[in-house]
């Protein structure tokens, strides 16, 4: 059955061989023949990835030695990747060849090449470089070079958050399921780029997907990156995302609480009113209606107590803080 889903092994060398000859498409007789083989190509990168995606990052390198030559090659055609849906299915093959738990250096090695090439894939300032060798192309879909990469992340972000919430709803379906390793490489890869407004939907589903895993399956460092932006409000997300990410990862809910009480003792706050609204605008009462948060916040704002053996600011602070999850408290239940 197995001969049914794999991708001839002279297919892949004529792939490769193409791709060699091409280059990043730097003539006008290379890049007119990128895009004759465009719909080939794409229908050949799908199938490589229905291959690859149920295999594992080693065993898909074992059956295609030379997959990460022939992705990085591909990755850096400034044709190749203008075409969003190869640029899409590119993502996705590497995707699988990320190792979640990297055993050696040259898995580690491999991790770091996966995630600077999925970093390209969504940079424009780098795609820029090739303006001159790209701008025939992007002028001839009737764009300006600026709506054509922001137009082309819009539509890579709708890709992911659609398949991402399909395999959600369809969680039962084991074989269709997107691996854990798969959900944290387009974690790590997101990271550089969390304050890109285009992203936001996509930091949105990642923090709302949890899979069929009893292991976190996002990355620590995109939790915190996350948890950073949305603090200093470089970013805006809705409450049950912030909620699901303070759930999933305590320390991002610790610095939040902590970011809480250096901000009220930090700034001159003349009213309780103006207390509450800071207090409020943290998010913190209304997510503490959730009983593992709760005992955290509690524990912290104890700790803040008999460290500073019950000032009056601490007491107004908690004092406050306590109307305000009661009100939130009450809210959803009435919901």
């Amino acid at each position: 059955m197995a001969q049914d889903t794999t991708v001839p092994k002279l297919n892949f060398e004529y792939w490769l061989d193409k791709a060699i000859e091409w280059g990043q498409a730097t003539t006008l007789e290379s890049q007119k023949d990128v895009c004759l083989h465009l719909p080939q190509l794409q229908e050949f990168l799908h199938q490589l990835y229905e291959t690859i995606k149920h295999l594992g990052s080693t065993a898909a390198i074992q059956q295609f030695p030379l997959i990460g030559q022939l992705l990085g090659r591909l990755c850096w055609n400034p044709f190749v990747i203008g075409y969003d849906e190869s640029q899409r299915t590119l993502m996705w093959c590497l995707c699988c060849l990320y190792s979640s738990e990297p055993q050696n250096a040259v898995e580690l090695k491999a991790n770091s090449w996966i995630r600077s090439l999925l970093c390209h894939l969504l940079s424009s300032s780098k795609w820029e470089s090739n303006e001159s060798e790209t701008s025939t192309f992007i002028s001839a879909l009737g764009y300006t070079s600026a709506d054509y990469y922001c137009h082309l992340v819009k539509n890579l972000v709708v890709s992911l958050v659609t398949e991402l919430r399909e395999n959600q709803s369809n969680g039962l379906n084991i074989q269709e399921s997107i691996s854990a390793s798969h959900v944290n490489a387009i974690s790590i890869f997101c990271v550089p780029l969390i304050t890109l407004p285009d992203l936001t939907p996509l930091l949105e589903t990642l923090l709302l997907y949890h899979g069929g895993s009893s292991k976190e399956i996002l990355s620590s460092e995109f939790l915190e990156a996350v948890n950073e932006a949305f603090l200093k409000k470089k970013i805006s997300l809705p409450e049950p995302a912030v909620f699901s990410l303070w759930l999933r990862h305590l320390p991002s809910l610790e610095k939040a609480t902590l970011h809480l009480l250096d901000q009220l003792f930090s700034i001159q706050l003349n009213s309780l009113e103006e207390v509450a609204r800071v207090i409020k605008d943290s998010l913190l009462p209304q997510a503490a209606s959730h009983p593992a948060i709760f005992r955290i916040v509690n524990e912290i704002f104890k700790n803040a107590l008999m460290e500073t053996d019950g000032t009056s600011e601490v007491m107004t602070i908690i004092q406050v803080f306590t109307q305000l999850f009661l009100q939130a408290h009450q809210n959803e239940n009435k919901q």
